[in-house]
């Protein structure tokens, strides 16, 4: 077990209500995302009490929670001028300490130390969209913006449910060798890395989500 030293989960966010997006249609979105208190169970399709409005591009098995850095949120914070509280990113997890945006694919978290801690795999980047942009009051440049700075955070696949609570200590547990990140899914995959990722998918070390699978197969020109 690799103990990311002081990494910790600090806080928990779920959906407080579901608010209209004003994008060609008006929509309901689920972005904002709240702390809660307490422990929190979470399962095989994410965090008890959270929801995704649409399920097409949000949520499932691949993507049952999304996992996003304190220390990220600090750089938009100074960029922005102003202060985020966690869960504006619409991330569930929000973490100290840990490298989430360039964890590998497949990568495993441990966050808790008791019987029911919940163990999670790194399956795929964020692909930021325009309902983030009008929920964070950016809409002018902001997907681009976001997408150059490359620090995206992370979807997690929930490999062994349990309960958390904000504070829990979280160790990486298993780093697969192909030593590929998940930001160079989004930001471009070299074919070198693809065929890696090929290689370990084909040698059991690594499930790669569709999204992924297909973005390698590009990468391959397949």
């Amino acid at each position: 077990m690799d103990q990311t030293q002081g990494a910790q989960l600090l806080t928990v966010n779920v959906v407080a209500e579901l608010r209209p997006d004003h994008g060609r249609t008006v929509r309901p979105t689920a972005i904002d995302k709240r702390p809660v208190t307490g422990r929190i169970a979470v399962g095989p399709l994410g965090v008890a009490g959270d929801l995704q409005a649409n399920r097409k591009y949000h949520g499932g098995l691949d993507k049952a929670v999304y996992a996003f850095a304190r220390e990220d949120v600090a750089h938009w914070e100074s960029r922005l001028g102003r202060p985020i509280p966690p869960g504006t990113f619409g991330e569930n997890f929000s973490t100290v300490g840990l490298e989430v945006s360039d964890a590998l694919v497949g990568e495993r978290w441990r966050i808790g130390s008791g019987a029911d801690a919940v163990v999670v795999e790194v399956t795929m980047p964020r692909t930021p969209c325009m309902t983030f942009a009008r929920w964070m009051g950016e809409s002018r440049g902001w997907v681009k913006r976001f997408s150059v700075h490359g620090r995206l955070g992370a979807y997690l696949r929930v490999t062994t449910p349990g309960e958390v609570s904000p504070g829990d200590p979280v160790a990486v547990v298993h780093r697969p060798a192909h030593g590929v990140p998940v930001s160079a899914v989004f930001t471009g995959l070299e074919p070198a890395q693809a065929r890696t990722l090929f290689e370990a998918r084909d040698d059991g070390e690594v499930r790669l989500c569709p999204e992924v699978r297909d973005r390698v197969a590009q990468a391959l020109g397949r």
